[in-house]
């Protein structure tokens, strides 16, 4: 088969494709055809070394065809999406014409979404669907906001918040996209800033319900100073950058606020978090109809994987790039 492999860690250059042996039917294990696959922020992190070793061949998602499941849940041919479940970490990824995945992170679905469409899917609101329900648990009429929402993720919580009937603010660095999230549901965007819970304040003092922060480590404080008491704030990414947090709660967490974190890519599928926890069917269905708006900001072709890297490292992708096989 095909793969993209990492050659040695760096930038995009060290992306190669090359031959690799068709990986082994195992039990426990589901072996697809992939048909594409979205980019993902923590695969930057995976060709650099910067997570230490990993595997070979990159890559945390995709979606494509049942080739062979030894147990006999998945018949050959099925479409599915799987994703994560130790992919492009300690086993080798999607960014191949096939890949063996744990049983735990495959999920069937019956479209007629493009595989490029499809591919949009299974990361963003995997992760977006459970942060705003599994662990915020999101209700109508709360005021959410989301920060880093031009992000694939932040889109996709946009979608799933407002779909819910929250208030849902969002921030942006680039004033040009303010009118793109509020046409994705937000109802108030702000300018992103590491001192946003000053404006948030004054327009409620009283504070705000809840905080998608996918801006992470260097806006997380200032996520907890606004919100009311009981609010909650979960943590679910870094594109601000990562590193340790210099914390003291005492004094920087205000009393009766609440902080969680997500890590999607190292929970997803497991016994605490299932898949059948996320309606990946209501989802797809919702996306092929529009109420939810998912398309890819860009679609490349596999030979193109250093360049779809280029655009994802540069921050400007403006949502999900995917690669289509």
């Amino acid at each position: 088969m095909r793969a993209i492999v990492i050659k040695q860690y760096g930038g995009p250059e060290v992306l190669a494709i090359e031959e690799r042996p068709n990986p082994t039917i195992q039990t426990g294990h589901v072996l697809i055809e992939v048909k594409a696959f979205g980019l993902n922020h923590a695969e930057i992190y995976f060709r650099k070394g910067a997570w230490g070793d990993v595997a070979e061949i990159s890559g945390i998602e995709c979606v494509g065809i049942v080739q062979a499941d030894p147990s006999g849940s998945l018949a050959p041919g099925q479409k599915v999406m799987a994703l994560v479940g130790g992919l492009g970490r300690n086993l080798n990824g999607s960014y191949a014409e096939l890949v063996s995945v744990p049983t735990s992170n495959v999920v069937a679905i019956n479209t007629d979404l493009a595989w490029e469409d499809l591919a949009a899917i299974p990361e963003s609101y995997a992760t977006a669907w459970t942060a705003l329900n599994g662990i915020l648990d999101l209700t109508i009429g709360q005021k959410i906001m989301i920060r880093g929402a031009t992000s694939a993720l932040g889109r996709a919580a946009i979608n799933i918040a407002a779909h819910l009937g929250a208030h849902v603010m969002a921030t942006t660095r680039n004033p040009d996209r303010i009118t793109m999230l509020k046409a994705l549901g937000a109802k108030e965007v702000f300018i992103e800033s590491n001192t946003l819970a000053s404006a948030v304040l004054k327009q409620y003092p009283n504070g705000i319900d809840r905080v998608l922060d996918i801006v992470g480590n260097t806006t997380v404080l200032d996520s907890l100073a606004m919100l009311r008491r009981g609010g909650h704030v979960c943590e679910l990414g870094f594109l601000g950058g990562g590193g340790p947090l210099s914390l003291e709660p005492v004094f920087q967490i205000p009393s009766g606020r609440f902080l969680s974190v997500f890590a999607s890519a190292i929970v997803t599928g497991s016994d605490e978090f299932p898949l059948a926890e996320i309606p990946f069917q209501d989802i797809v269905d919702r996306v092929a109809t529009g109420v939810y708006q998912a398309k890819p900001a860009n679609v490349f072709a596999f030979e193109d994987i250093q360049d779809a890297h280029r655009l994802m490292e540069s921050g400007s992708a403006n949502g999900k790039i995917v690669i289509l096989i």
